[in-house]
Parts: structure tokens; C-alpha cells; sequence
């Protein structure tokens, strides 16, 4: 498992999440509920993992909602800092650009 990963895992067990203002309006644009997630990333596994973003290490999470869709969010934490946990966006994949396991891009 990605360091990155479990330290948000931490934080998100220790409820210290912020979601970005984009992360809300990508949950709204694709009908994503917060709580799926907030509950979704605890069984959710790493595609991406960029530590070097500029604006703190981050992580691509491939996660389901309640009704078992994929979704895919980058959390993050900021640079300088131990929390919170961030949710910098998610979004419904595009079938046509990933695989058909959300997993890996195909364009």
C-alpha cells in the first residue's frame, strides 16, 4: 500500500477530511454523495499516485458508491502539512478512456 495512501487513510479514519470547492462541484456534476466518498475510500485501491504534485503529494483512488459504481478520486494532503486529508476531485470514469476495471487509461 502507497504511504501516501495510508496517511490519508488515517486522516479520513480520524474524520480530518476537507473537500476542495472543485471536489464539490465534481461530486454535484456527477451525482457523487460525500458519504459514499468518505465510506468508499476505506476499500478503495491506488491507480495513480503523483508525489511530487505541487500542491502536496497526492493519490488516484479507484472506489465504488453505495450502489457499487466506480468512481475515481484524488485525495490529497497538502504540501507542509500532516492534514487533512483532501478530496481534490472526483468523477464518474469514462468507460471510454479506461479499461474495463477503471484501473488503467486507455487513451
Amino acid at each position: 500500500m502507497s504511504d501516501i495512501f495510508r496517511q490519508i487513510l488515517d486522516l479520513v479514519a480520524r474524520q480530518e477530511v476537507l473537500i476542495s470547492d472543485h471536489g464539490y462541484d465534481e461530486l454535484a456534476a456527477d451525482g457523487i454523495l460525500v458519504r459514499d466518498i468518505l465510506e468508499g475510500v476505506s476499500t478503495g485501491t491506488v491507480i495513480e499516485e503523483y508525489p511530487a504534485y505541487h500542491k502536496g503529494p497526492c493519490v488516484l483512488v479507484l472506489q465504488q458508491d453505495h450502489e457499487g459504481k466506480p468512481i475515481h478520486a484524488v485525495w490529497g494532503i497538502p504540501s507542509d502539512a500532516v492534514s487533512p486529508a483532501v478530496v481534490v476531485t472526483a468523477y464518474r470514469p469514462d468507460p471510454a478512456r479506461w479499461t474495463d476495471d477503471f484501473a488503467r487509461r486507455t487513451s
